[in-house]
């Protein structure tokens, strides 16, 4: 059961109208890294856990993260709310799809659920959303930076900042399942080449070195054929 608050969870203020901004925003409302796609992907992935804290912790992110979908809708509403009419046609995709938020990405492409990442599993599916915070962290960073008016610059810090305590979330519940480094995703012992380093971009002698590739963790093959000959 939910319930609806008509406050959002944060203040959300726009000094000034800009259309042309609005459209950018729909990147975080119907793209491949808005809120919509992070609240439906943890809230499946809770079905999918059967420890109870975890499953908790899905559930209560999910939520939060139709809030923010809720906060940049108001964003998107507030930018082309009472604009002068060729001022908000500036934006050829207000301009045919009407003002306010819609399904769409910043380039006018429809949301689809192929942007969601969930697979049955709690390891993958935590650092599935590890990967998917960091996407949307960026997309706000960069918003921010093209941002227009101090009201609507505090609504993204906002919602970054709250990107970043989700990727914390996500990290501490991998880390009490003992997995944060561990690198196998699932329960098959992997065979003998899990610590070996394939050096298939060679350029003479110059090929770079790091733990990356280095002993005692990985032994550095510069011929993989020759390995498996041998």
């Amino acid at each position: 059961m939910f319930f609806h608050k008509k406050e959002p969870i944060h203040v959300v203020n726009v000094d000034d109208a800009n259309p042309r901004f609005a459209q950018l925003l729909l990147e975080q409302f119907g793209g491949a890294t808005g809120e919509l796609s992070a609240a439906l992907q943890y809230w499946v992935q809770s079905f999918h856990v059967e420890n109870a804290g975890i499953r908790d912790m899905l559930q209560d992110i999910a939520i939060e993260e139709f809030s923010h979908l809720e906060m940049v809708g108001k964003l998107i509403e507030a930018h082309t709310k009472n604009t002068d009419q060729t001022e908000a046609y500036k934006s050829t995709l207000f301009a045919v799809r009407g003002i306010g938020p819609h399904f769409l990405d910043s380039q006018g492409n429809a949301w689809t659920a192929a942007y969601l990442n969930e697979g049955g599993d709690v390891v993958r599916d935590l650092r599935a959303n590890i990967a998917a915070e960091a996407g949307a962290r960026q997309t706000y960073e960069e918003l921010i930076k093209l941002a227009t008016d101090q009201g609507t610059k505090e609504t993204l810090v906002h919602l970054l900042t709250r990107e970043i305590s989700h990727t914390q979330m996500f990290m501490k519940a991998l880390d009490s399942l003992g997995k944060l480094t561990d690198p196998f995703f699932g329960n098959i012992q992997p065979d003998e080449t899990v610590a070996l380093y394939y050096n298939l971009s060679t350029n003479g002698n110059k090929d770079e070195r790091g733990p990356w590739n280095s002993e005692p963790t990985f032994k550095y093959i510069a011929n993989p054929l020759e390995s498996h000959s041998s």
